[in-house]
């Protein structure tokens, strides 16, 4: 158990330590190595890469030297990443053995170690991390320390004004205060629906009863997505801390975090800070002798897509099948057990300390009128510089593909964008400049959904796409109501004839009509928005679906019921790269001869296009 005054005497000293992290010209001689051990780097070896430092470093007695283990930089295509400061040198693509070399020339000879200096799309060596254009348009505020900390250590989260925002809220504001900063900042709900995160707190304020509950949904079943998870294994004080002045604002005493077993770093981070938190008496009976009462549980979910659903979440809390409850009543009025519940997503509350300590009209001058603040975004799919961003609201969606992820891989033709995973829609190349926020992407048939977005370039076929997201609701669906139980097989159905070759024109219209069915029929958010991939993928791409049941041809090939390869001859140089990797011998001819394909031996996986260099092979 800590006072008020030790946290602070903390904050001060630790922050005097810590700051080559965040300044190139800090005045120290100690060196920081930061080695990033978010999934992606685990997964890549970058707890060896950790423990080869440290043991290096005690082997050659070597001082004022530390590693340091911290949450995800962000850029994932790089990874391994190693960042040694406060000279801000970026390593990129470590491996274990990469460390002698490192320690000797970095450390010991003050050289850089040339190789793994990070390279960007362009092949100009970076020397600091601000040099990557991955980063220069980014804004992180909820991503704010990851990279920068390590999140198993609750000192360095207090040295940068960790909990800081707490101990505002409990001695200088009333719940009502802390309302009106949240309303008046114009937070939105950035689990997908959007929904004015202050009038939320408010809702469930106003309600009174014998307990109250605050929820945090760290669900995150879209494919592709992973930035709650990131900000958990990075930042989970953050998190923590603010699902506290959310107990305090509704009048709470109780907090549960939902968060897939999946997740087994953030969980086990997560668990950490609240132990941690617990020790320092800032979770726990009298905080920071205010009065106030709170303590947060962890509770794992199995990787039900649907109790990413508030209602299914609360039911899985209970103990019970995951099933989405029927509203009204909503959580704010009757939630777990019945009582009141504030339920935000990670990304939401990570939010909340920086409006607190910042104000809101500093977080309402950063993006667009009606959406406010920045947004976290999984960039994946085919685009070079794969990762975590966070931007302002209304950057446009040509930023973040080209200036930020560094554009299609290949020189391949942009395709279209899909965000909001199963619930969301594709956004065609005609829409690239559209502004990222709320109404903007509505408008065109998407969703921000809680924030994956996935690259497609033009080998994707999209027919095939909506398939694939509609096999994904029709097996996570919890079957409570029929139009999303049997309306969304029934979709299915309909895709995969027609990505056989045995679709008719009258499919596409039988599409359109279930995806309105579904649209009003289903219980909850997620039944409703089920077709909205079919839904965007006709509307925009309607001419590669009449291929398909008109033409019976697929024009990327990847519907092997309809592809038949052939080499252009006027494209075709003779070298014979397809016939060499061809694992079926199908590409028949002779030295410096244009070579064709036999197509009774061809089995249409592929590998034929990716490896010719002069692109004369398709359909």
């Amino acid at each position: 158990m800590k006072t008020l005054d030790e946290i602070n005497k903390i904050r001060e000293e630790k922050r005097k330590e810590l700051d080559l992290r965040v300044n190139t010209k800090a005045d120290t001689r100690e060196k920081h190595i930061l080695v990033c051990h978010g999934t992606g780097c685990t997964s890549s070896k970058s707890p060896k890469i950790l423990e080869n430092f440290r043991k290096i470093i005690e082997e050659k007695k070597i001082e004022n030297v530390r590693v340091i283990m911290t949450g995800c930089f962000g850029l994932c295509a790089k990874g391994p990443i190693v960042i040694i400061r406060p000279e801000d040198t970026f390593y990129s693509n470590v491996t274990p053995e990469d460390c002698e070399e490192i320690i000797q020339t970095h450390i010991l000879e003050g050289k850089k170690v040339d190789r793994l200096l990070c390279k960007d799309i362009d092949g100009k060596i970076v020397n600091s991390l601000d040099e990557l254009n991955f980063y220069k348009k980014q804004e992180r505020i909820a991503l704010k320390n990851c990279g920068v900390i390590n999140p198993e250590c609750i000192d360095e989260y207090i040295a940068f004004d960790g909990y800081k925002a707490l101990e505002k809220v409990l001695k200088s504001m009333s719940p009502d205060d802390v309302i009106d900063v949240l309303t008046k900042s114009g937070l939105r709900g950035r689990g997908g629906a959007g929904f004015p995160t202050g009038k939320k707190w408010s809702f469930t304020k106003g309600y009174q009863a014998d307990q109250k509950y605050v929820v945090c949904n760290a669900d995150e079943g879209d494919p592709g997505a992973f930035m709650d998870r990131s900000i958990l294994e990075g930042d989970p004080h953050s998190v923590l801390e603010s699902m506290i002045i959310a107990g305090y604002t509704i009048g709470a005493t109780k907090g549960y975090i939902y968060v897939r077993a999946e997740y087994p770093i953030a969980v086990k981070r997560f668990q950490k800070a609240i132990d941690q938190a617990r020790e320092y008496g800032i979770l726990g009976k009298n905080i920071f002798d205010s009065g106030f009462d709170f303590d947060v549980e962890v509770r794992l979910g199995a990787g039900a897509f649907v109790c990413g659903e508030e209602t299914a979440l609360l039911e899985s809390i209970e103990g019970k099948r995951g099933q989405p409850r029927v509203k009204p009543p909503f959580p704010a009025e009757c939630g777990l057990w019945g009582k009141p519940t504030l339920i935000n997503n990670v990304e939401t509350y990570a939010n909340i300390t920086r409006i607190i300590l910042n104000g809101a009209d500093w977080y309402s001058s950063i993006g667009t009128e009606t959406s406010k603040g920045t947004k976290v975004f999984a960039l994946g799919g085919n685009v070079n510089n794969i990762g975590l961003v966070e931007v302002p609201m209304g950057t446009t969606l040509r930023e973040i593909v080209y200036d930020i992820g560094g554009g299609i891989p290949n020189n391949r033709n942009f395709k279209a964008a899909q965000t909001g995973g199963p619930s969301g829609g594709c956004i065609p190349a005609e829409h690239l400049d559209t502004p990222i926020d709320y109404e903007s992407l509505k408008q065109i048939g998407s969703m921000m959904g809680s924030g994956g977005l996935i690259v497609m370039d033009d080998t994707k076929c999209m027919p095939s796409l909506a398939k694939f997201y509609l096999d994904f609701t029709v097996s996570e669906s919890c079957g409570k109501c029929t139009p999303c139980r049997i309306g969304t097989k029934r979709m299915h159905e309909i895709l995969e004839r027609i990505c056989n070759g045995q679709g008719t024109l009258e499919d596409l219209d039988k599409l359109e009509k279930l995806a309105i069915n579904i649209q009003r029929g289903s219980v909850c958010g997620l039944g409703q928005s089920a077709p909205n991939p079919v839904i965007s993928t006709l509307r925009y791409f309607r001419d590669e679906f009449v291929e398909h049941v008109v033409d019976k041809n697929c024009r990327t090939l990847e519907c092997k019921a309809l592809s038949k390869i052939v080499i252009n001859k006027e494209k075709c140089k003779g070298c014979g790269l397809c016939q060499k990797n061809c694992p079926v011998n199908a590409i028949e001819g002779t030295a410096r001869e244009i070579r064709y394909i036999n197509q009774d031996k061809c089995i249409k996986c592929g590998t034929c296009l990716t490896k010719c260099p002069f692109h004369a092979i398709g359909n």
